[in-house]
């Protein structure tokens, strides 16, 4: 079935006919993607996608997890295991057993943003079934051998004014770098991404090598200050590069402000070893607070990710390694985790916070009221397991009150599924529609107050928030 021009709008007559005309005002605007994960190695080098399979499926969780609950094996869907390995490389039956389970995906956002993607940029409409599983594969396949399919043609397809990559702190950007050198005027940001060399959890044998190696990079002694150092160095390598923010997955919110010889014997005994939980705790704790130290001099916008337990399942972790969709969200605390951190540097209008949740619990209790008195938060978008309709919609319900809108920062999209980018976008952009034309019809909020709010949450929150 076609795509209904009214989905995700209010159903109620009134609510609907004012959420039409906001959508209409901001549904064309530019798209900011100033946090994702897409590949800077495609916008680098440019070449075509291999196949429906590749672009759909095999790289996005969302997809395979939903499968994999019902039984469907990784190895089947062609997903590579630890080493890389693809044990099955038959696209068109991998496509086909995606389509004969499409039923799973009902009521679920990735069914709308995968028939967002079909049909605008495919002309597909009928619904994904074993039925029409080649035909659609066939369609889509042809169309990827085509230069309208190209990364760079749909960066500008898809109106994209800036989108940002997530890299480590030892990464040489080598890709950014190349794509600069092209001459191709789109904009892509690297992130400064340091949890390899900040989280000691992450490869707990590894930890002192990794940062032995940033520390190599920079050209700075292996200590404390050595360390510090070397981060201040590699942000300004990405800020060269064009990078505005920095982003940090910490599996809690805890934030610590030691004095400086007890961190410095802190990062002594981790690099020595062996790794303490307490200890990894602790120096991940610390090290959110020496960032947004950083951040007051360098100017790059902080971006909090925590809550998530990684790798829930650990014999999926160890067949396939991580980021296979056995991460959990966990209950998470702000009020006390985020004091020390606040204390130092809170009040600071020169630090940009983002935080975002896996916590839905805290949006009302923690959330809004923290953002809503410290100049440096901020609140991010519904994120990860709550980037989706209902997710949105509970959000701007339990934040606003209390935090207004100027305490948010619009919409990012998270993704590493490159064509969902305009869908997740278009979804945002209904629901706040929806939310807005809701105050005007509860006679909350004035029609033109409500016009310049939808393109403030499209487009001007989030340029501001990340300096863009």
């Amino acid at each position: 079935m076609p795509l209904h021009p009214d989905r995700l709008l209010p159903i109620e007559p009134e609510a609907r006919a004012i959420a039409r005309e906001l959508y209409a005002g901001v549904a064309s605007l530019p798209i900011l993607s100033p946090h994702g994960h897409t590949e800077p190695r495609w916008y680098a080098e440019n070449e075509a996608f291999s196949d429906p399979v590749s672009l759909f499926v095999r790289p996005d969780h969302y997809i395979f997890r939903m499968l994999y609950s019902q039984g469907i094996s990784l190895e089947d869907l062609g997903v590579p295991d630890k080493r890389g390995v693809v044990h099955n490389t038959d696209n068109r039956a991998i496509w086909r057993l995606f389509a004969k389970n499409w039923h799973l995906f009902r009521g679920t956002p990735s069914r709308v943003w995968l028939e967002h993607s079909l049909e605008t940029l495919f002309g597909i409409t009928e619904r994904l079934s074993e039925k029409s599983a080649d035909a659609a594969y066939d369609t889509i396949d042809a169309a990827l051998k085509t230069p309208e399919f190209r990364p760079r043609a749909l960066y500008e397809r898809f109106n994209i004014e800036a989108i940002s990559t997530t890299d480590s702190a030892l990464d040489s950007l080598g890709y950014h770098d190349q794509i600069k050198a092209s001459g191709w005027k789109g904009r892509v940001l690297p992130a400064y991404r340091p949890d390899a060399v900040v989280d000691p959890d992450r490869g707990r044998d590894g930890f002192a090598e990794r940062v032995a190696q940033l520390c190599a990079l920079a050209g700075t002694p292996v200590s404390w200050e050595g360390y510090l150092e070397a981060h201040r160095i590699r942000r300004a390598y990405f800020i060269a590069r064009g990078a505005t923010s920095t982003d940090h997955g910490h599996p809690t919110a805890a934030t610590a402000d030691l004095a400086r010889d007890d961190a410095a014997a802190l990062f002594n005994r981790l690099i020595a070893g062996p790794i303490t939980s307490a200890d990894a705790e602790l120096f991940r704790a610390q090290m959110l607070t020496e960032m947004a130290r950083m951040s007051l001099d360098d100017g790059l916008v902080m971006q909090l990710h925590p809550g998530s337990f990684r790798s829930h399942s650990p014999s999926l972790f160890e067949a396939y390694g991580p980021d296979k969709g056995a991460d959990i969200p966990t209950a998470t605390d702000y009020v006390h985790a985020l004091t020390p951190l606040l204390d130092a540097v809170g009040t600071d209008p020169r630090l940009t916070l983002i935080l975002f949740t896996l916590d839905e619990t805290t949006y009302s209790r923690e959330l809004a009221p923290l953002a809503g008195v410290y100049p440096a938060l901020r609140l991010g978008p519904p994120w990860w397991f709550f980037d989706s309709f209902e997710g949105m919609r509970r959000f701007r319900e339990s934040v606003i009150e209390t935090a207004g809108f100027y305490n948010t920062v619009g919409f990012n999209d998270d993704t590493r599924a490159y064509l969902s980018i305009p869908a997740r976008h278009d979804m945002a952009r209904r629901v706040d529609c929806g939310h807005l034309a809701r105050l005007v019809a509860d006679h909350r909020l004035d029609l033109d107050e409500a016009h310049e709010l939808a393109t403030d949450l499209a487009y001007g929150l989030a340029k501001k928030a990340y300096r863009l």
